[in-house]
């Protein structure tokens, strides 16, 4: 083999690593900075599996899923640009070391039942989530090894514009996503899931339902009117300024003639302080913590079901009186029966990101080869 092939060759092996990496990376850190807190609560049971206590109160497991997503999200975007390509290879070649045996002890041990890689988008099982991770880390290897090899697409004196925009957007869509429910929801709980048949039973022996654990009377999901549900895992620690829109709500529901329910995790004696200090005259009933953290990310939140189905999700502070009306109602009803297709809103916010990203490349390519041609001019006119 020549040299010229060889290297023909590596080149090709390099990028092709250098794309699939990148996209992996891109693609986790994105689904994670589009659900911060339930990142957040993936990092609680880690430390959990490890032996550490955790209390809801922490904000710093929080801090943890931002920085940790908005790095993933970043250095999945360096690769793809050739951005800082020696810092940006060590990086990932850290990254990954780190996180390959962890992720082998989560399939030995099965510590924690799914390592959240993905966030709620992808569910892998431990064992391949290890399988992924080995992989990754070969493809790393190879572009550490080779990191000169990778095409930059992108000039180096305007690599900090990508750089600061990136971290804008992240810190951005994070920030969205943590005042307020995911807008690219990608767990079973989303806006026009039809909870009853997602608790069913596949045919396949294998599967398992896309709901489970929501224990709840049968009545309310068969209700082919409007039902509100307040969703609080911990009541103690709900936000007290949503406590007036919150009784708007049960008002609004009272006059109609519709369900209003409140679902917690907190114990008897945090409903009654809850009771004493909203004066609250709905009913409460109990249900497991992890699926009303599953259900809504805001605390406390509100569930709009209509005939078992999802057709709306709140912030309880953001509920305002023109959500509640028959025709916006109606409407939503309307828009819960259509498809859902979270992958394609996520295409269109790749999109939308990279909508500025494509003017600046083609800009710094021209440049850049017409500053190349100029030179080449030059040392043909000067012999």
């Amino acid at each position: 083999m020549t040299r010229t092939s060889r290297d023909r060759i590596l080149w090709i092996v390099v990028n092709t690593c250098r794309l699939l990496v990148s996209a992996t990376f891109i693609f986790s850190g994105l689904v994670k900075l589009l659900d911060p807190v339930g990142m957040q609560y993936k990092i609680e049971d880690y430390l959990i599996a490890f032996g550490f206590s955790v209390s809801p109160e922490n904000v710093w497991p929080l801090m943890a899923a931002v920085t940790l997503s908005l790095v993933e999200f970043l250095l999945g975007v360096y690769l793809f640009f050739g951005i800082r390509r020696r810092l940006t290879s060590w990086s990932l070649l850290i990254f990954m070391a780190l996180y390959t045996p962890l992720t082998l002890w989560l399939a030995i041990t099965n510590g924690v039942s799914d390592c959240g890689c993905f966030g709620d988008a992808v569910r892998l099982t431990n064992w391949q989530t290890f399988g992924k991770n080995a992989v990754l880390l070969l493809m790393v290897l190879v572009i550490w090894w080779q990191g000169q090899r990778m095409t930059r697409f992108i000039s180096e004196s305007v690599q900090w514009m990508i750089s600061l925009y990136s971290i804008i957007v992240g810190l951005l869509i994070a920030g969205l996503c943590i005042v307020s429910e995911p807008f690219i929801d990608f767990r079973p709980y989303h806006e026009g899931q039809h909870i009853p048949t997602a608790m069913e039973w596949p045919d396949d022996p294998m599967g398992v339902p896309e709901i489970l654990g929501f224990e709840l009377d049968p009545e309310v999901l068969e209700d082919t009117s409007y039902s509100f549900l307040l969703i609080s895992p911990h009541l103690e620690l709900a936000d007290d300024g949503a406590m007036d829109r919150i009784n708007a709500t049960y008002d609004f529901a009272l006059r109609q003639g519709y369900r209003f329910l409140a679902l917690t995790a907190s114990d008897t004696e945090a409903i009654l302080r809850w009771q004493d200090l909203t004066g609250a005259e709905y009913s409460f009933e109990f249900m497991d913590e992890l699926v009303l953290k599953t259900i809504a990310r805001t605390n406390p939140a509100i569930v709009l079901l209509h005939d078992g189905r999802i057709v709306g999700k709140w912030p309880a502070d953001e509920l305002t009186s023109d959500d509640l009306n028959q025709a916006s109602m109606d409407e939503m009803v309307s828009e819960a029966e259509e498809p859902y297709s979270p992958f394609g809103d996520l295409c269109g916010l790749l999109l939308l990101y990279a909508l500025p990203l494509v003017p600046l490349t083609l800009a710094d390519r021209i440049v850049f080869a017409l500053k190349k041609w100029i030179r080449s001019h030059r040392r043909t006119k000067n012999n």
